[in-house]
């Protein structure tokens, strides 16, 4: 069994990780993200060609909630076998699906060239990359959570977290240097192909990082011990059918405490694009520079978050940014409407900054809620059913929304009471700060050689 002393991480080696982790998640965001800003940009007149605008929108949109319907497969699968064998294994597999999956959307015949094979090609491969990032956010996490020290989680574990806005900060800033220098009809003829092919560059370059760290100490411990249990003639349980059957409370809290958060991130950054060049007529530029300067700052500022969490506690960091964003929510949309650039660029940055103090905590809060042999597992499983029922429906909810009413205070009411949800799951969760990740929180019955239903 790993001692504890041998399972402490030096300062240079969880920076390694942290490093590993970061640039992981970032391209597997920069992927994912990628899809959401083409479905808003130019997937419905590419794929989904319909008179009304919106309609193609809305379209395009489903597809890209197919993405998130994957998700808690992936969390499944990568959570069962992340906690038998192994996190880093797990985390290489999702980011060789991820980006050959993108890579391939960036070949992808139009519906002018191949007509309805062209949406059916690109909702398969939209599965392939939801499938990969249900596996990727809880292995990432997980890997720096576990080689960190128990006082300084909450900072080292928001790393990670930050790959979603440096995915999206890349992903945006190369969709706007091509619309910067393109003309609409070469954008999209070609130019939108070139951000999915590049994703096979960046894959080479993030496996060549993380093939190098190290498995985690945590996991490595817990191995060994349910080695010797077999060993002694007891079987453990899927871990899947432990979490629902022993964890299942700490799941539902996991969906609150990320529902308003995953809806929020999705409504500022996927549904924006649609309400400025749709609904409010100003060039997509203004959208995706406004989503540019707001990532930039988000990235810098959840760390901070996350460090934040690790003095004054998960549930009132996270607080902070849920009941702020209920308050934003309404704010928003009316700054939006100003047509300015700059009021536009303040209010997606403020809305992000909230959004991070929801965010930042996140990956600390969640996998102190779980043991170490089914953490994978229930991390996975809690995060990715609130993307399916959150970040999946936000933005078809919300241009349904926005299609029916022509009025974006129905929006506003739809990601308040979001916000509110987790603002409750907020206050009902019990304060995970400074748990150690090696010990046990709850027992689980296992199943002997004498009992070996496990009944």
């Amino acid at each position: 069994m790993v001692s504890p002393a041998a399972s402490r991480t030096s300062p240079s080696g969880i920076r390694r990780i942290v490093a590993a982790s970061l640039v992981g998640t970032t391209i597997e965001w920069y992927d994912f993200f990628l899809y959401g800003s083409a479905a808003a940009l130019v997937f419905n007149t590419l794929f989904f060609p319909a008179s009304d605008p919106l309609v193609g929108t809305l379209l395009a949109f489903l597809t890209y909630a197919v993405g998130f319907a994957a998700r808690p497969l992936g969390g499944v699968v990568f959570g069962h076998f992340g906690d038998r064998i192994g996190r880093k294994r797990l985390l290489v597999v999702s980011l060789l699906m991820m980006g050959g999956a993108t890579f391939a959307i960036g070949l992808l015949p139009t519906h002018a060239s191949v007509g309805a094979a062209a949406p059916v090609l690109l909702t398969l491969l939209r599965l392939v990359q939801g499938f990969a990032l249900g596996g990727e956010w809880g292995g990432a996490v997980l890997l720096v959570a576990e080689h960190g020290d128990d006082r300084r989680r909450g900072f080292w574990a928001s790393w990670p977290q930050a790959g979603a806005p440096g995915g999206n900060l890349l992903a945006t800033g190369v969709l706007a240097l091509l619309a910067a220098v393109q003309s609409d009809e070469a954008f999209l003829a070609w130019g939108w192909r070139v951000p999915f092919l590049l994703s096979g560059v960046l894959v080479v370059v993030g496996l060549w990082i993380r093939i190098s760290v190290s498995e985690s100490p945590a996991f490595l411990e817990a191995r060994a011990r349910a080695e010797a249990e077999e060993a002694a003639g007891r079987r453990q349980r899927p871990p899947v059918l432990e979490v629902f059957r022993v964890h299942w409370r700490e799941v539902v809290t996991a969906i609150g405490v990320r529902l308003g958060e995953n809806v929020s991130y999705y409504v500022l950054t996927a549904f924006l694009l649609v309400y400025v060049t749709v609904h409010l007529h100003l060039p997509k530029s203004d959208a995706l520079n406004a989503v540019l300067i707001g990532s930039a700052v988000h990235f810098v500022t959840i760390p901070l978050w996350g460090a934040l969490s690790d003095r004054i506690g998960r549930r009132a960091v996270t607080l902070v940014g849920s009941a702020g964003m209920a308050v934003w929510a309404f704010a928003f949309f009316a700054l939006l409407d100003s047509r300015s650039f700059a009021v536009i660029a303040v209010a997606v940055t403020a809305g992000l900054l909230l959004h991070g103090a929801m965010y930042g905590p996140q990956a600390a809060f969640i996998s102190e809620m779980f043991d170490t042999r089914v953490r994978y597992s229930g991390a996975s499983m809690g995060s990715q059913l609130a993307s399916l029922i959150g970040g999946a429906l936000a933005p078809i909810v919300a241009v349904e929304l926005l299609k029916d009413y022509g009025s974006s205070v129905p929006v506003s009411v739809y990601l308040c009471a979001t916000a509110l949800v987790t603002t409750v799951a907020a206050i009902a969760a019990r304060e995970t700060r400074g748990r150690s990740l090696t010990g046990a929180a709850k027992a689980a019955p296992v199943a002997t050689a004498a009992t070996p239903s496990g009944r």
